[in-house]
């Protein structure tokens, strides 16, 4: 008899691999039935196989629209095969399917298509991400000045950005319900800056100016940065800033120098209080 931990890996290779040989070995494992105990290990695999792809389309809905609903089960048979879930939650399943696409042969063609996946990927994240509340400036009063050093800017956990060099946010449209049917995306018009995130229980997104786009991601992300006036380095904790009450005008006033000299930069500066709250890292 297979020891527990074998038993599983057994079934696992037998039911995602379609390993004959190791079917062929489970089988002294299982108790006889009506059927013969391979047929008996499809239902179970074909019923796996069924609920994986449902789950990939409704996470990728445009994607499917796009590549044709049978193109689409052969694509995510493939993926679960090589890509078997991780995780005990479907939620979760299909966060690598985006680069799946980009490297599957009958797909190499279809530049955009990964980049799309990646969009709706966000999407999903975002509507299963958790809540949070931001911070008001009353927070502030609540921190003294020795904490200063310890504040850090954080989004909240449904902000996700892509950048892309497609127009996906174009052909996501162009392929909702009710889109016109006759509606052309030219590829060659540009690239999106997209930011991806949960307002009011709703997914929504927008396009982002290139400055705007990077200083909010450097946020998601959490890089560290040295703060106004030399403040300590908060290296992947977050951005840290020198001052409580001094954070926000030192902010506004650098946003305002900054545009005054042309720089772009400075215009992401001026997103600071939208979709932020503040935390100590």
């Amino acid at each position: 008899m297979l020891a527990l931990r074998d038993l599983q890996t057994a079934l696992r290779r037998t039911l995602l691999e379609e390993d004959i040989g190791v079917s062929d070995a489970l089988g002294a494992e299982i108790a006889d039935g009506d059927f013969p105990t391979r047929e008996r290990l499809a239902v179970y695999r074909n019923n796996i196989f069924a609920s994986l792809t449902n789950a990939l389309r409704e996470t990728f809905p445009v994607i499917c629209r796009l590549v044709d609903a049978r193109f689409f089960s052969y694509a995510a048979h493939e993926f679960i095969v090589s890509h078997p879930p991780q995780r005990p939650s479907l939620a979760e399943y299909g966060g690598a399917f985006s680069d799946f696409l980009a490297d599957f042969p009958p797909c190499r063609d279809l530049l955009y298509l990964a980049d799309v996946a990646r969009f709706e990927w966000l999407m999903n994240l975002a509507a299963y991400a958790a809540d949070a509340e931001s911070a008001s400036p009353d927070c502030f009063a609540r921190a003294g000045s020795q904490d200063a050093a310890l504040l850090a800017f954080t989004l909240r956990p449904s902000h996700g950005y892509l950048s892309s060099r497609w127009p996906v946010d174009r052909i996501w449209r162009a392929n909702q319900p009710g889109a016109c049917a006759d509606a052309v995306i030219d590829l060659a018009s540009g690239g999106v800056h997209l930011e991806v995130s949960r307002q009011n229980g709703d997914v929504v997104f927008r396009a982002l100016d290139q400055a705007t786009f990077t200083f909010r991601r450097a946020l998601a992300q959490r890089e560290g940065r040295a703060g106004p006036g030399g403040g300590r380095q908060a290296g992947r904790d977050g951005w840290a800033f020198c001052g409580v009450q001094g954070t926000d005008r030192r902010l506004r006033h650098t946003s305002s120098e900054v545009e005054g000299r042309g720089d772009p930069v400075g215009q992401g500066l001026h997103e600071a209080s939208r979709g932020y709250s503040w935390a100590f890292v």
